[in-house]
């Protein structure tokens, strides 16, 4: 097939089917070939650990693009089609199908995959990861009517969440987290505080500074973890979530540069002439931070995608947006800006007791990330605040009654 005036797209997730879109919005009358290894089309996660797993929201919300909208767009879309290898020198794609697929540009938005723990026991029935849409399909079906004994193995966003959307569910949760503190390598000590108090209040059996031992079943389905204390943990249901590692085997294959995802730089583009990265596999140049950083969450895909599109037009991009995320958990909705250090300084503007409060996070004074906790409309301000890289008065940071825009 010719690569004349083709882009192809491997990943059809979020970044993927973004990339798509803005091809279109920006004049590419092209051929456009989107790859996806789901038998679905493009869809978003955050659902998957939120609004959907609880049973909020249907099926149909998670979708980037209504049905048909592919086709209304001519977008050739492949699901459930696997990228087996690139050839860089010949600007072509062989999928698992046998076909090849020529192309002029090439994005890759491979996403990543759930980390596996290897313990004995974890491939019983009953155990679950959450990564895809056919994951939080199973689990949804697992927690639905309550009354189950869930054990969720890792306290990150994806087990707290989970833990989140069993207990709406009616379940008992046990949660086991190695760290000192859910969120602790993200957040820190005392904001991972916030989220053990969180999860505490609403029931939820929080063992920290615990590991898994082995996961035990009879008749091939699970019925107790055993953590590294000795103690069996009853559960019907396992949950693990222990990170996520970057898809980067086409990449590596080809010979692109890689290290902790797809290295790019500020334009997105990697270390093979006419091929791009974009979204969670994509460990892009940032130029605040001065360094490579790969970024796993929503806003990356949503905005890094149609970012590699524009580069791959020729645009001028200079891709700098500053790390951001969001969690819904029970009561709480927090957004998360910026990229705080270890040995940050943390200062709050509110009481973190009350509920709603703003988190910074200050090295020499500086704002280098914030956390907002049931207070909104409130983003702007803090990355404004981030970009700004002046010293700020903390007396009148931590004032609810100054305004964040009279800081800058």
């Amino acid at each position: 097939m010719s690569s004349e005036n083709t882009f192809v797209i491997v990943g059809a997730g979020l970044a993927g089917a973004k990339a798509a879109e803005i091809l279109r919005a920006e004049g590419f009358a092209g051929r456009v070939h989107l790859v996806g290894a789901e038998a679905e089309r493009p869809y978003e996660r955050p659902p998957l650990s939120k609004d959907y797993l609880t049973g909020a929201a249907d099926r149909e919300s998670i979708y980037v693009h209504e049905a048909g909208w592919h086709d209304t767009h001519a977008i050739e879309l492949y699901p459930g089609v696997r990228a087996e290898r690139f050839d860089p020198t010949a600007h072509e794609v062989e999928l698992d199908t046998g076909e090849r697929v020529g192309y002029q540009k090439l994005l890759l938005t491979t996403g990543s995959s759930a980390r596996r723990l290897p313990v004995p026991g974890a491939a019983l029935d009953g155990v679950h990861y959450l990564r895809t849409a056919a994951d939080s399909d199973r689990l949804r079906t697992a927690l639905s009517g309550g009354s189950r004994q869930v054990v969720v193995v890792g306290a990150g966003w994806i087990g707290l969440e989970a833990a989140a959307a069993a207990r709406h569910h009616g379940n008992a949760v046990t949660v086991v987290e190695p760290q000192p503190t859910p969120l602790h390598q993200v957040l820190g000590p005392e904001m991972g505080g916030v989220f053990a108090r969180l999860h505490r209040e609403h029931g939820v059996d929080l063992r920290l500074q615990t590991t898994i031992h082995e996961i035990r079943g009879m008749g091939g389905h699970v019925d107790s973890v055993v953590t590294d204390h000795g103690d069996e943990l009853p559960a019907d249901v396992v949950l693990i979530g222990v990170g996520a590692a970057p898809n980067t085997e086409l990449a590596d294959t080809a010979g692109l540069t890689t290290g902790n995802g797809i290295v790019v730089d500020a334009a997105l583009r990697t270390s093979a002439r006419d091929v791009y990265a974009a979204g969670d596999v994509a460990a892009a140049f940032h130029p605040r931070y001065g360094r490579h950083v790969r970024v796993e969450h929503w806003a990356n895909a949503l905005h890094g995608g149609p970012a590699a599109a524009r580069s791959m037009l020729g645009q001028q991009v200079n891709y700098d947006r500053l790390p951001y995320f969001f969690t819904d958990q029970y009561d709480l909705g927090m957004e998360y800006t910026g990229l705080g250090s270890a040995d940050a300084t943390v200062i709050c503007r509110g009481n973190p007791a009350d509920g709603a409060f703003i988190a910074f996070w200050l090295t020499d004074g500086r704002v280098e990330a914030g956390m907002n906790v049931n207070t909104w409309d409130v983003t702007d301000a803090i990355q404004a605040l981030i970009r700004s890289t002046k010293p700020v008065d903390t007396d009148l940071l931590t004032d609810p009654a100054v305004p964040l825009e009279d800081l800058l």
